[in-house]
């Protein structure tokens, strides 16, 4: 039994995630940590919400509540979405907790000791009207490379070009809408990236086995231009993790409090701890899993993240890391997706752009979005969500191939058999042959979810599906039954015991309609099968089972139409 430590990228606390925020890291992160649980391994699988920088001030603001509530009301909100996507989190913290705030300022003590962080006059924008310094993200103005007039101070949503504040034409304040603006000097504390550049290169040079998306990106900010630069962490913002080393107080940093990029990769260690404080445990529970010297060098760590995370995974937050000289675990394998754009332009939280997660569940159950957006996620590129496309899987891999699988199997077998496995008949040739496919292509569905290979895997599984609807249509036990009951009871019988093998295999992508088979057939035996042969003879003769409901609906053109309009680009 191994043990896999799994985190998916923590989501910013400013609203409801649209469906590319679910498939570029939640999503693919849970179908993993199901998939290793599902083979019998330990995981702890951690994810939290990201609660401090300009978003979360700005989005309160807005909403005309205290940051401190806004943030803890959006926490249970986007809690309650998750377990709707049956994203199976171990535990779902706050960056806002007590124990990030203990480990950030950990972190930057003993990154000032080590002589890695410097203390930097730079220039910032202040507004006169909102008098106070206003950070990249509380400046808006029009991009000087596209002319988009929404640009943010820190990048372009609109060409994704990172931009300083000072880079804006007609810049003012996100806050009042002011043009009061003047550039002024104020002092932050720098992480020293720059020193450690040799150290990371090496490091992200031993992992071979990365996907090519994240070590071009990581590789690309170490190499282009000046090279890794070093780079801010601490903001005059109200709301945060106050600047301190340790126990003490950092002289000159009285009122800033740590920039978010900092503290919010700190969360994934200190979510372990607000983890093992939940469940009762004392520190060694969570040190065994982040630090090597408590037992945490077995653990095998995997992040998934979408690709403009990259940067910071790869850099940043190992820098962090390595810089404490602390005994921390790192990060073994990172999974990064790219970009799911929506029926012909992008996603987008701010202009409100493509489903949401709330309102896809308002729609179907998540087992038709796990599916389609699993099988459809943007690894070696950009996807685009249709509903023509979500239409045509939907009712060709769900509803055609498992659940009509599923129907006939056990509607056929109460109307010649009653509901309980038939006895009578053995194996011949095709059952054989069947079972030895199955075998080949268990096989392969386990080698692609190992290696997180999300749509291979997808169709991996539904090649499996295909097998017992091929064999069905060969077999035809309905003709057999005529001449040959023993033969069709036979047959039969090994057709529930595949809806059973299904129910086990589908779980990481599908689990509630795994739950379904797995009730029907009236066993709670999720056993993964190692031994295909042994796996289908798991329902034994009068094993009694019931015929479920319909696992999934077809999805009309008439529903399709009407959701097309209704999510026509714009969240009201």
């Amino acid at each position: 039994m191994a043990r896999h430590l799994i985190t998916s990228a923590i989501p910013y606390i400013n609203g409801i995630k649209h469906l590319g925020n679910l498939v570029g890291s939640q999503l693919p992160a849970d179908l993993y940590a199901r998939y290793c649980r599902g083979r019998g391994h330990e995981v702890l699988f951690l994810c939290a919400t990201d609660e401090h920088g300009t978003p979360a001030e700005l989005a309160a603001a807005r909403a005309g509540k205290p940051v401190a509530e806004y943030c803890a009301e959006m926490h249970g909100i986007q809690a309650e979405i998750a377990r709707g996507f049956r994203l199976s989190f171990d535990h779902f913290g706050r960056s806002s907790s007590p124990q990030n705030h203990r480990l950030t300022q950990h972190f930057a003590g003993r990154l000032h000791d080590a002589g890695l962080i410097e203390e930097v006059t730079e220039k910032q924008v202040y507004s006169n009207a909102d008098k106070r310094f206003l950070p990249d993200r509380y400046i808006e103005g029009t991009c000087p490379n596209c002319g988009y007039d929404k640009a943010r101070g820190d990048q372009c949503e609109n060409c994704t070009k990172q931009l300083d504040p000072t880079d804006l034409i007609n810049p003012r304040s996100a806050i009042s809408g002011s043009t009061d603006l003047e550039v002024r000097e104020t002092k932050h504390l720098f992480l020293r990236q720059s020193a450690m550049r040799d150290q990371l290169n090496a490091w992200i040079d031993s992992k071979t086995d990365w996907p090519i998306l994240t070590t071009s990106i990581a590789r690309k900010w170490l190499n282009d231009g000046d090279g890794l630069q070093d780079r801010g962490i601490t903001r005059d913002l109200d709301w945060g993790i106050p600047v301190r080393r340790g126990d003490e107080d950092w002289p000159g940093m009285e009122g800033k409090v740590f920039y978010v990029w900092f503290d919010a990769p700190i969360e994934y260690i200190a979510c372990g701890a607000e983890w093992a404080e939940a469940q009762g445990l004392d520190d060694a529970a969570w040190e065994r899993w982040w630090r090597t010297d408590k037992g945490a060098g077995d653990v095998r760590y995997t992040q998934f993240m979408g690709k403009d995370n990259v940067p910071f995974h790869t850099l940043s937050f190992p820098a962090t890391i390595m810089g404490s000289g602390e005994p921390w675990k790192l990060v073994d394998y990172i999974k990064s997706f790219n970009y799911l754009n929506y029926d012909g332009g992008q996603f987008s939280t701010s202009q409100g752009r493509g489903v949401f997660m709330d309102q896809a569940l308002e729609v179907l159950p998540a087992d038709y979005w796990r599916w389609w957006l699993l099988s459809h996620a943007p690894e070696s590129s950009d996807s685009e969500f249709t509903w023509e496309n979500f239409q045509a899987a939907v009712n060709k891999d769900l509803a055609d191939v498992l659940g009509n699988f599923v129907s006939r199997v056990t509607k056929f077998c109460r109307s010649k058999f009653g509901e309980e496995v038939p006895t009578g008949g053995s194996h011949g040739a095709q059952e054989e042959a069947l079972i030895n496919r199955l075998t080949t292509r268990i096989r392969e569905y386990e080698g692609h979810m190992e290696a997180m290979e999300v749509r291979k895997s997808a169709s991996a599984l539904r090649a499996i599906w295909v097998e017992g609807n091929e064999y069905l249509q060969e077999a035809a036990p309905w003709s057999a039954f005529k001449d040959d009951p023993d033969r069709a009871a036979m047959q039969i019988r090994l057709a529930l015991n595949l809806i059973r093998l299904y129910a086990v295999l589908s779980q990481p992508f599908i689990p509630d309609a795994s739950a379904a088979m797995l009730a029907a057939m009236r066993t709670g035996d999720q056993d993964w099968p190692d031994d295909v042969p042994a796996a289908l003879e798991t329902l034994t003769p009068g094993h009694a089972f019931e015929v479920p409901e319909v696992l999934f609906a077809k999805i009309t053109d008439e529903a399709r139409e009407d959701w097309q309009a209704r999510f026509s680009g714009q969240r009201s």
